[in-house]
């Protein structure tokens, strides 16, 4: 097998399956007015594989797959299930021809049980359910498949990965037998994506169904996809088999052109880590309805350090950074900054050379109607050179803007442009040289990279290294437990709202912050703090 074809080149077909279905698409095209979406993209999925799909934001993924399930109707080109020419026109449609999708956000009905959300999935229930019969056809279906859910359980009382796994099955009990599974392992455990997609790979290659798999990890597409294909603005980039294809070569094809060396790559000797910048002590901090998100929570970050904080959605890492940023207040504790009270006023930010990347910061940390160079302005707007005798200087805020857009690679059509038109990771990095021009000393970050594409992703985790070489020290609350072991000085895990487990040494212990991370810690932890000879600059 060659290990890159073009649009209309054929791969190795494999042995013919019963239930698995094959799919193709020829010439596939989507426009929406002048705007070329999918631009004759073809591309072959074999039944009984995983077939992975990559591409940056805005390379045409979803509109693909919204034309597969009937979402949108392409303008161009034919879709083939098994060889034979099909028209999807609804997502109705998609269903009937065994087509199904699991997404990256639940869609199960929280208030219901496992057997409920399943039968609700297959369809065509009578007004009155006869469930001695609906339990008998569910026990032999639950026997068919890899994994075992309790029944009666209700959904909003499951883990991430419980529902993950309860929406596959919802898919395999619909009868459906090409499953597309859009990010499905962004909110789980290391170890419940694992079994996850061990499972879906293990189904695929028993011939129960096709995967195609969309994943921005290319750990996942090596370990658990067969074949992938890589679109790039909305035409097809190239394609093959998985063993042919490694991840530089599909970060090229990905983003057009080779990766970038950055200094992550470079070893630099071990140096010992400064004095701690930020202390947490004893915090406490209530979520939305009044009750603790965060609970006695104590930690430390030293100059010169990444500390990274891991955990599972909803365990209490949005109240944490929102307390320290000052986005909500806090029930109890100490936040100190170079020894001081850190009450996240502007004064404490301005004093302490204190920056923040919170999680959306279109929404988060800008005035979306204002323009990027006054965004870029907003914490200095009041100071010479952006003032003089308190009067404003629109031409200083341009000429910084300039400076910043071209250091930071901002794509705007220029200092004027309202920030809301930016896209999420020009935003990102419009937001981070604000936050980085003051020469900061602290940096707390959540999400950084979420929803990004590859290069833009690439671009602030290096902004991130630099700051922290420079001596800055980072707080980095990220759900991507890769993300944090590529970046992370030290890793703490947070669940239920408390500190669980914390590593010094985050790429060995990865195993153990994922058990950390599914409420199966290993042992104890105490108080968060980087031993002072524990950092070193990766």
């Amino acid at each position: 097998m060659k290990p890159l074809r073009v649009a209309g080149a054929d791969l190795e077909a494999p042995a013919p399956s019963h239930r698995a279905l094959a799919l193709d698409t020829f010439e596939l095209s989507k426009r929406f007015g002048d705007f070329t979406a999918l631009d004759r993209v073809s591309i072959a999925v074999r039944a009984g594989t995983v077939h992975a799909l990559l591409g940056e934001n805005g390379a045409g993924k979803s509109t693909l797959v919204k034309c597969l399930v009937g979402f949108h109707r392409a303008d161009g080109g034919s879709i083939l299930v098994d060889g034979r020419e099909v028209q999807i026109t609804s997502p109705q449609q998609a269903r009937e021809l065994g087509i199904g999708m699991v997404y990256q956000h639940f869609t199960l009905v929280p208030s219901m049980t496992v057997a409920e959300n399943l039968c609700l999935a297959r369809g065509g229930l009578p007004a009155v359910i006869g469930w001695k019969r609906q339990r008998s056809a569910l026990a032999d279906f639950m026997a068919s498949v890899p994994f075992k859910l309790d029944l009666d359980a209700r959904i909003a009382d499951l883990s991430a990965g419980e529902k993950q796994k309860t929406e596959l099955l919802k898919q395999l009990y619909a009868d459906n037998r090409f499953l597309i599974l859009d990010e499905p392992t962004s909110v789980l455990t290391p170890e419940e994506a694992d079994e996850l997609l061990t499972a879906v790979r293990d189904l695929a290659h028993g011939g129960r169904m096709t995967a195609l798999l969309i994943t921005h990890k290319f750990g996942e597409v090596e370990r658990f996809a067969d074949d992938v294909t890589v679109l790039r603005r909305g035409a097809l980039a190239g394609a093959g088999a998985v063993a042919e294809l490694n991840a530089d070569r599909l970060a090229t094809l990905m983003i057009g052109q080779a990766l970038p060396v950055t200094s992550a790559a470079v070893t630099q000797p071990a140096r010992p880590a400064g004095e701690p910048v930020l202390r947490v002590k004893g915090l406490q901090v209530d979520n939305d309805l009044g009750l603790p998100a965060v609970r006695d929570l104590t930690l430390e970050v030293p100059a010169g350090c990444i500390v990274g904080i891991a955990g599972v959605s909803g365990n209490g890492q949005r109240e944490l950074v929102q307390a320290l940023t000052g986005q909500r207040a806090r029930a109890g504790g100490s936040v100190t900054v170079f020894g001081e009270a850190f009450h996240a006023t502007r004064s404490d930010y301005l004093r302490h050379r204190v920056a923040a990347l919170p999680e959306e910061p279109l929404f988060n940390a800008c005035v979306r109607g204002l323009s990027v160079a006054d965004n870029l302005a907003l914490r200095d707007f009041d100071r010479a050179p952006w003032s003089v005798r308190g009067w404003l200087r629109p031409a200083a805020f341009r000429e910084a803007a300039l400076a910043s857009i071209a250091a930071y690679r901002v794509k705007t059509r220029g200092p004027d442009e309202p920030i809301e038109r930016l896209s999420g990771g020009n935003v990102q990095r419009a937001v981070l040289s604000r936050e980085l021009s003051r020469d900061a000393r602290l940096l707390i970050v959540m999400n950084p990279v979420f929803g990004l594409d590859f290069q833009a992703s690439a671009e602030i985790h290096q902004r991130l290294r630099d700051a922290r070489n420079d001596g800055c020290a980072v707080l980095l609350v990220s759900e991507d437990l890769d993300e944090l072991l590529d970046l992370s000085d030290r890793v703490a895990v947070l669940n239920g709202g408390r500190i669980v487990f914390d590593s010094a040494r985050p790429a060995q212990d990865r195993d153990a912050i994922g058990r950390a991370m599914g409420g199966h810690a290993d042992g104890e932890s105490g108080p968060v703090a980087v031993a002072t000879q524990g950092a070193h600059a990766s």
